[in-house]
């Protein structure tokens, strides 16, 4: 997975380039000289944004970066989760029989071709089956601990976005205020159009850094719902497989 994100970002990145250097080649040269890029630019975003997007300045970078980054986190944690997400009942209709019947085998190769968690903690208790409770259990949590590490790969990525953005964002505010400042000193007169101005194209940092974090968060916080989801479908089916071990076979510690 985090091959796929670096693979996504340098599609994006080499993709915009060529299209750019290809859109350049369309136009003559005196007329796209130095202006390949944002010709595309305008042409893919709209003249709007792309003016909105340079007047930010030096600081729209980074945060178009954030932007990249975070979008990259996002595809990738929800295909993480996707797939680690397993009907419950299903899974546990299928290998609570073969445990019940001491087909363990059976049940260990179910559980091997299952994908997720849930199948991962099961699978590690019954390589331990034999060896009493109280192996099953040390197993079922090692396992555990292994699952919620990758379960929690992520969001330390994403929290970055979310804190870095508007961050960001003040900073090249801040900077666009003193630029302001001092082409008001440099006009030695307060000139009302001047001040709004400078006033105006200073937040736009802060705006597009709220614009990255605010969906950024939002995602974060269904992907923790998600997660918190998959730790309650393990702890059931660790109940639910020790339940059967001592309740129907007798299995002793």
């Amino acid at each position: 997975m985090r091959k796929f994100i670096g693979t996504m970002l340098l599609i994006m990145m080499m993709t915009f380039v060529f299209a750019s250097f290809a859109y350049a080649q369309e136009k003559p040269a005196a007329e796209t000289a130095g202006g390949g890029l944002q010709n595309f630019a305008e042409l893919v975003f709209g003249s709007g944004l792309v003016k909105w997007f340079k007047n930010g300045g030096w600081a729209m970078w980074a945060i178009l970066f954030l932007a990249i980054y975070g979008l990259a986190y996002i595809i990738w944690k929800f295909i993480a989760l996707l797939n680690g997400k397993v009907n419950l009942n299903n899974f546990l209709n299928k290998i609570i029989p073969l445990i019940k019947e001491k087909k363990f085998e059976e049940a260990k190769e179910i559980a091997k071709n299952t994908r997720g968690p849930v199948a991962a903690i099961i699978y590690a208790g019954l390589e331990k089956v034999d060896k009493g409770l109280t192996a099953v259990d040390e197993a079922i949590e090692n396992a555990s601990i292994i699952e919620m590490s990758y379960l929690e790969k992520g969001f330390i990525e994403l929290s970055s976005s979310i804190t870095l953005a508007p961050m960001l964002g003040f900073l090249g505010t801040v900077a666009g205020m003193i630029t302001a400042f001092d082409a008001i000193a440099a006009a030695r007169a307060v000139d009302a159009t001047i001040v709004a101005t400078g006033i105006r194209i200073a937040l736009i940092t802060t705006e597009a850094g709220l614009i990255v974090a605010i969906p950024v968060q939002f995602f974060n916080n269904v992907f923790m719902t998600m997660v918190d989801g998959i730790v309650l479908d393990m702890q059931r089916a660790s109940d639910k497989f020790t339940e059967v071990l001592t309740e129907e076979l007798g299995l002793a510690r």
